[in-house]
Formats: C-alpha cells, structure tokens, sequence
C-alpha cells in the first residue's frame, strides 16, 4: 500500500483485497499490474509469497471466471463506489455481498460476487426478467468450485441464486450462469 518497490515495514494489501481488485479491473477489460518488491539479495519477502500463493489458489477454483473472459454489457453492479485513479483504492470501502461483477465467455456469464454472502443467496439485479441485460433462456446456474447445479430463480426485479454453504468465505464467490441467450 506504501510502496512500489521493497521498503522495511510494507503496509501489504491482504489477498482478499487483490482478489477484489484482479475481478473489479478484469469486468472492466483491464489488466492488473501486481508490485512484488524483491530484497536487494532478490529475494521475496514472505508475506509477498504468501499473497501471491492464496491469489493463486482462488484462481485455481474460479480462474475459469477470469482467464479468457471479456467484459458483459455492463461490468457489475453494487453500492460500492470505486474510486478512479492511481492509489485510490486504498480509500473505497470494503465490498459488500451486493457487489457483483460480470465477465463472460462464450454462452456462458460469470457473476462473481465480491463479498461472500453470508444469507447464502445472491440476487442479481442486472438480470431480472424486466432489465435490459434480461435473457430470455438460462440453461444452468453453478458454483464454480462446487460443481454443483444450484437453485436460482428468476423473477421480475432479479434473478436469485441459492448458494448455500458457501456463506462466510473470506474470498469473492462465482457464480456460471451457462446457456444464456438474449
């Protein structure tokens, strides 16, 4: 948070917040630029290696959300307001639930939610059957990790998505809504 290069007492961002940042850039067609500040004997400190290990580990589960993808129609949705410009995010608020941001690949859209939820529902507003993103066919909603087939529905205002047990994660969820048609 302090620093692009390697200085005693480094204020490190938490994975999470990496996570966070990787998801919010890529719904946005960007590409994020990690700093690893190496010892001058080119060693990396631990908690650098830490972070990249538990970044790395979130993508071997969701990956297929971020890897390939391109940005949807609107990049998410959420009360979150993220600042623009260099070193500002270190002065957003802490992402809720209600966060989601969008990539797709193929027939296939990718919701990820910031913030796991801890009522083991996300609700969707983007994709309500009376929004402008509507889709007139969904063929299946999983959660990627889980392999499972979850239970959704949509309505008017939103579609809803139970996602039970995967409340109290400290790491964004994502969600494969897959056979989508406008």
């Amino acid at each position: 948070k302090n620093s692009w290069g390697y200085i005693e007492n480094h204020d490190y961002k938490q994975a999470n917040e990496i996570i966070c940042d990787l998801i919010d850039i890529v719904s946005k067609n960007g590409a994020l630029l990690l700093n690893i500040g190496p010892r001058p004997d080119g060693t990396i400190p631990q908690p650098e290696q830490d972070m990249l290990l538990e970044v790395g580990r979130w993508l071997s589960v969701h990956g297929e959300a971020i890897y390939e993808t391109r940005p949807w129609r609107v990049f998410g949705e959420g009360p979150t307001k993220v600042e623009e410009g260099a070193f500002t995010d270190t002065k957003r608020c802490p992402f809720t639930s209600e966060d989601i941001r969008f990539t797709a690949k193929g027939e296939t859209l990718y919701a990820i939610v910031l913030k796991s939820p801890t009522n083991g529902q996300i609700q969707i507003k983007a994709l309500g059957s009376n929004s402008e993103y509507a889709f007139s066919t969904i063929k299946s909603v999983s959660l990627l990790g889980e392999g499972n087939v979850v239970g959704w529905d949509l309505n008017a205002n939103e579609l809803m998505i139970e996602v039970e047990g995967c409340g109290g994660s400290e790491y964004p969820v994502a969600v494969a809504i897959r056979g989508v048609t406008q």
